[in-house]
């Protein structure tokens, strides 16, 4: 995500900005491992305050490390706004707000009475080592499932709209067949009974009491077992679909035909044609240029 941001002035500022926002330097490199260090220790802080034994036993220190941690990124995100040209264009973009979101939580508790809720917000930290461990650079190969599955999603939207009144027609069936006392109360109770069944969960919460009931919950399983796989083709054959797109070309080679071709390819991987027809093949230049030599 190139925001090309730049840095506010020559002197401390341009130095500040190559720290935080490079990593080409050791000073940078340096900077982004204590970063990753603060942002993993915070998000352990707040996994294992979740839990009742640790947070009723090492509370306190978790109180103290996280408001630590909580003046440091306050302070490394004036820091980023202060060596910068446009901090405003900074804190529009993703980055921007994740950097604010890893620390108002924090804040807003001590200005607001009911902000306490919020504070789990702050395991949104964690995606800051998005933009340190520079995995921004794969949004090529995030765009390209996103692409295949808005191919798929028709496909997929009338597989589960099947699947939909298969799980009806159960439900109705077994709401007839089985009794209350079995678990089947009413068809919307029946249906979670068979999207349970049909995808082999089996939580066994309800479970058919009559011979009929239990060969009919066989079947809706062996149906889960040969339909499940259905959207999950579907998606990858868009997926292999969207890659060769990515990555051949469709123009037909001029001299063979060949439509297979790598969009990077200069010639023809059958008959060696020079794919480019605006350009001139700098093969006919060397051999002009041999010729006039001659």
């Amino acid at each position: 995500m190139n925001l090309n941001l730049t840095p506010g002035a020559e002197g401390l500022r341009a130095q500040l900005f190559h720290i935080i926002f490079e990593s080409d330097t050791p000073g940078a490199k340096a900077f982004d491992i204590a970063l990753i260090g603060a942002i993993l220790l915070s998000v352990a802080v707040i996994l294992l305050g979740s839990i009742e034994i640790y947070a009723e036993r090492y509370g306190p220190i978790f109180f103290y490390i996280e408001w630590a941690l909580t003046i440091l990124f306050s302070l490394e995100l004036l820091v980023r706004i202060y060596c910068l040209e446009r901090p405003l264009l900074y804190l529009k973009s993703f980055y921007g707000i994740v950097d604010l979101i890893a620390i108002l939580p924090t804040w807003l508790v001590l200005l607001v009475p009911g902000a306490h809720g919020l504070v789990i917000v702050r395991l949104l930290r964690v995606l800051r080592i998005f933009r340190i461990l520079r995995l921004m650079e794969f949004v090529g190969e995030a765009s390209l499932l996103l692409d295949a599955l808005k191919r798929s999603l028709r496909q997929i939207l009338l597989f589960f709209s099947a699947i939909f009144m298969v799980v009806t027609l159960f439900a109705a069936l077994m709401y007839t067949i089985e009794s209350p006392e079995a678990g089947f109360t009413s068809i919307p109770m029946s249906m979670y009974w068979a999207i349970v069944s049909m995808t082999t969960v089996g939580y066994g919460d309800i479970v058919p009491a009559t011979a009929l009931g239990k060969a009919i919950t066989m079947i809706l399983m062996l149906l889960g077992y040969s339909i499940i796989a259905v959207p999950t083709g579907v998606f990858s054959a868009q997926v292999i679909r969207s890659i060769r797109e990515d990555r051949y070309s469709e123009e037909a080679c001029p001299g063979c035909g060949h439509d297979r071709h790598d969009k990077k390819a200069r010639y023809c991987l059958r008959c060696g044609t020079w794919l480019d027809e605006d350009s001139e093949d700098p093969r006919k230049k060397d051999e002009n240029q041999d010729a006039s030599s001659d």
